[in-house]
């Protein structure tokens, strides 16, 4: 269905605008850290929180539940399935913006404000958050990336910029946009290139991009599924490299925008 937020606020040329947020936190087999991320979300700090539990094997969705997050499944694997049912159930719910972040507690949810705070200010359409470790990390703990996918990151990161000629930081998990814009895009990966195609197209759209420093810590529990290993931050290098060059010549289609139930 089309995305018909109610009133939240003024837009551009006097337009209405919906400034109510959902949350959406991919999570899969994350018990461990599930329950410390909804417990640091800041009161009011969103509207609606939904845990994209998927088909986890552990107790994430009941841990999400005692928390009081709405958790949803997903009909098919991936990252970017995870991200695009978490933005369904927001556009269903009448969100007019949508934030994600990890469940795994490497992502600040106290930072959360910051990250909301160009898009609720009309100055932004997209905000990234700038990963930076937290005080200490690498002297008095671990740092909260291994090296391999840190170096892995910087390369994604700098052929992106090159591409496309615009200088970024990051390809973050913590993030925000506005749901209308998000469904002018048509995305289409399902796997990690979700972010990398999020950001290309955006750039592409001309979308208003701040990017936001915030803390970034290790995860409180198992192991990352991507760079956790060094062949797994390999393959993801891989992913979003080739995944940049497809997007890299995209140009937007109708000024009229679709809606994330159109899109697969």
């Amino acid at each position: 269905m089309p995305v018909t937020p109610a009133h939240q606020g003024g837009g551009q040329n006097g337009e209405a605008r919906n400034d109510r947020v959902a949350l959406v936190v991919p999570a899969w087999n994350e018990a461990g850290s599930i329950g410390a991320v909804l417990s640091e979300v800041p009161p009011g700090g969103a509207d609606w929180v939904f845990v994209v539990a998927g088909d986890s094997t552990d107790d994430t969705a009941a841990v999400a539940r005692a928390h009081g997050a709405q958790v949803l499944g997903q009909r098919r694997p991936g990252y970017g399935a995870a991200c695009w049912g978490g933005v369904q159930a927001a556009a269903a719910a009448g969100a007019g913006i949508v934030a994600f972040l990890d469940g795994d507690y490497s992502d600040p949810p106290a930072e959360l404000p910051r990250i909301l705070a160009p898009l609720l200010s009309g100055q932004a359409d997209l905000v990234l958050g700038w990963r930076r470790a937290g005080p200490g990390a690498g002297r008095a703990g671990p740092h909260p990336l291994p090296l391999h996918a840190r170096m892995g990151n910087r390369v994604v990161v700098w052929a992106l910029s090159a591409v496309l000629g615009r200088p970024l930081r990051d390809l973050p998990s913590f993030k925000a946009i506005r749901l209308q814009r998000l469904a002018s895009l048509q995305l289409q990966e399902m796997t990690y290139g979700w972010t990398t195609e999020l950001v290309v197209k955006s750039v592409r759209a001309g979308l208003r991009i701040v990017e936001v420093p915030i803390s970034y810590r290790p995860r409180l529990a198992g192991s990352s599924k991507v760079s956790g290993t060094l062949r797994g931050s390999v393959g993801a290098a891989w992913k979003l490299c080739s995944c940049a060059a497809r997007y890299a010549r995209w140009t937007p289609a109708a000024p009229e925008l679709a809606s994330p139930e159109r899109c697969p």
